[in-house]
């Protein structure tokens, strides 16, 4: 079985609620970018998303049979296996009774998990990394400019 390798980001503007999101895909000698935004997100979702942006290019470019790892900075998204369980034995809720925070976007992740073969790799963030392409701070940067452009597309008085 072939594997492929991805990097995702996620990046967040707080005082306008306005995310970013970025993924690299090496699929053999193919580098295909994935960029988008969202509005009224937070940092989570962003980092979420990027991961299932890629997983669903994947899947509709009929990819997901191969090996799949993910390099990722988020600690949310490359523990949420090891969480899985209690995670489902509280039928993803927390102590108050209330759905955990993103439980649309885990959950999608989760079923992309069961259909899929995906390593999650835990990278450490914005490290600068000599005689390669850092490709893990490059959808830094990317999610970045995302989000900084949307910003600066906002009125003056928004601003």
């Amino acid at each position: 079985m072939k594997s492929l390798t991805i990097y995702t980001d996620g990046s967040y503007n707080h005082s306008h609620g306005i995310g970013g999101w970025a993924a690299i895909v090496l699929i053999g000698e193919q580098k295909l970018v994935l960029t988008g935004k969202e509005l009224n997100t937070t940092h989570q979702r962003m980092e979420l998303t990027a991961v299932l942006r890629a997983l669903e290019y994947l899947e509709l470019n009929q990819l997901s049979a191969l090996n799949i790892k993910v390099y990722t900075d988020s600690q949310y998204v490359t523990n949420l296996q090891k969480r899985r369980s209690k995670l489902e034995r509280g039928n993803f809720l927390t102590k108050k009774n209330l759905p955990i925070r993103n439980v649309d976007l885990v959950g999608k992740l989760l079923d992309y998990i069961d259909r899929m073969n995906i390593q999650f790799i835990k990278v450490e963030a914005h490290q600068k990394v000599s005689e390669m392409e850092n490709l893990n701070r490059k959808v830094d940067k990317l999610a970045r400019s995302v989000v900084r452009e949307n910003v600066s597309t906002l009125p003056e008085a928004n601003r």
